[in-house]
């Protein structure tokens, strides 16, 4: 199981995460990994565990600093409250530096809400070596394409009402003419199709999970790391 660490971010303040190890932590890649909306729960924890069990050191930054929800509405407000620029440029950025204190080579994985944060600091954060976004992009004004210098992998759902594919659309032609190495993959599915615990009274109805899809994404994010970490 992984422990609460503590971590300061570019500006000095601190910030604690969840930090999942694996069996063999020295000299170990590392990733960070980015909350969906909902907050540092059982599931992102076991994101976490699921790293840590293929060979590497990560790290969930707790950007809403203790608070949690399983409730849509409240989840919403918790995301509303979220200074996006602050969380990439410094909880995210500080998660790497922390990481990078230990590993060679960090990625950077984020979902729904953390996969557009997890763009943001592909832009943001030149220490990160590469990142992967499930189901998540900012309005497509706050990404400068031209800032990305790493390699980029996408999950996308066809059928997302939070993310249409019409923005990823617009977004694969950001990166194609900014010279961006990136890989996208579409998926016939529903928004957060990768999270198991996604669904349920007061959650979003709209998503589904799919266990297929879901780990055919898996198997292409552990293939792309694997070329670009180790």
């Amino acid at each position: 199981m992984g422990t609460t660490v503590s971590f300061k971010r570019p500006d000095g303040k601190e910030l604690q995460g969840y930090l999942a190890q694996p069996a063999q932590a020295a000299g170990a890649p590392a990733v960070v990994v980015i909350q969906e909306w909902w907050g540092l729960n059982d599931q992102i924890r076991g994101v976490a565990e699921r790293l840590a069990q293929a060979g590497y050191l990560a790290l969930v930054p707790d950007l809403y600093r203790g608070k949690m929800t399983v409730e849509k509405e409240e989840a919403h407000h918790l995301m509303s409250g979220l200074d996006f620029g602050d969380a990439a440029t410094q909880d995210v950025r500080g998660a790497i530096q922390y990481l990078k204190t230990r590993s060679a080579k960090v990625g950077c994985v984020g979902f729904c809400m953390g996969g557009a944060l997890t763009l943001l600091a592909a832009a943001n954060d030149p220490e990160l070596d590469a990142a992967v976004t499930w189901y998540g992009c900012p309005p497509l004004e706050y990404i400068d394409a031209s800032k990305i210098k790493i390699p980029l992998q996408g999950h996308w759902a066809t059928q997302d009402q939070f993310f249409p594919i019409a923005q990823v659309e617009g977004l694969t032609t950001k990166l194609k003419e900014a010279g961006v190495d990136f890989d996208f993959h579409r998926y016939l599915a529903h928004h957060a199709f990768g999270n198991e615990q996604a669904v349920g009274p007061g959650r979003i109805a709209e998503t589904h999970y799919d266990p297929v899809w879901a780990q055919q994404a898996w198997d292409r994010t552990f293939t792309f790391f694997a070329r670009h970490l180790r």
